[in-house]
């Protein structure tokens, strides 16, 4: 394919380097190749390196590419469908066994999330932290905060540490009967540790979803995951409890 060059357009001209580039990576590149550099990209296309980065970057947002450290930037794979907001209520490790645990540790939440389980700004609580694997790659980091009044069964001197802290906390808190549970979605970006744990670059878009599990009288537990948003496409209905969906078509994008 000869170069081609951008003819004057009323929208910006990232977004219609956009649309090209996203054809290009469609008859011209298969999944997992690596793009020519943004040298190259941009001589190609006639247009400067900064609206060539504007362009990939909406394409990585949009889970077309992926930027991998020490490789460079490739062409992404389908995205997994992640099912939320359905209608059929569980404990987290009830029926989630793609989550793994890690570990659990007993310290002061954020005062956001102080706020939401009704706790004191200094009380410190159960913080239990699980990932999420799927074909051989993270794509999902969990921070799950439950307070010493929904485990009472648990007490911080026969606590367990590691990743058997962290299932017996979540044995514990199914002890309680769950009301309801509501979700919020919302865009933002990887932190260095989230970054760390999903295998991005730390700014990366990521999707987070927001849990709050309530018993009748008071909020048992808050659960912030995060999940890579090049990799997975959240979906709503009532299919059951989040779950993956393997080898969702990229037409669904």
């Amino acid at each position: 394919m000869g170069t081609t060059q951008l003819e004057a357009v009323q929208e910006p001209k990232y977004w219609h380097l956009r649309t090209v580039l996203s054809e290009a990576l469609d008859s011209e590149f298969s999944v997992g190749e690596i793009l020519p550099n943004e040298r190259d990209l941009a001589a190609r296309f006639g247009v400067a390196r900064a609206t060539l980065r504007q362009a990939l970057e909406q394409l990585e947002l949009e889970g077309r590419l992926q930027r991998r450290r020490g490789v460079g930037t490739t062409v992404a794979p389908p995205r997994v469908g992640v099912a939320v907001g359905t209608r059929r209520h569980a404990w987290p490790g009830a029926a989630d066994a793609a989550w793994q645990p890690v570990d659990s540790t007993r310290a002061t939440p954020p005062p956001a999330v102080a706020e939401a389980l009704g706790t004191g700004r200094d009380e410190p609580v159960h913080t239990v932290r699980r990932s999420r694997v799927s074909q051989d790659q993270p794509v999902a980091a969990e921070l799950l905060y439950v307070p010493a009044s929904s485990v009472p069964g648990l007490t911080t001197s026969d606590a367990p540490s590691g990743e058997a802290g962290a299932r017996a906390v979540l044995r514990e808190l199914r002890r309680l009967t769950l009301a309801r549970q509501e979700s919020a979605v919302e865009l933002g970006s990887a932190r260095t540790e989230e970054a760390r744990e999903l295998d991005r670059l730390p700014g990366a878009p990521v999707l987070v979803v927001t849990t709050r599990y309530a018993t009748e009288s008071a909020t048992a537990a808050l659960s912030v995951a995060t999940y890579r948003a090049d990799t997975c496409r959240l979906t709503f209905g009532d299919a059951g409890d989040v779950e993956f969906h393997e080898g969702a078509a990229a037409g669904a994008r």
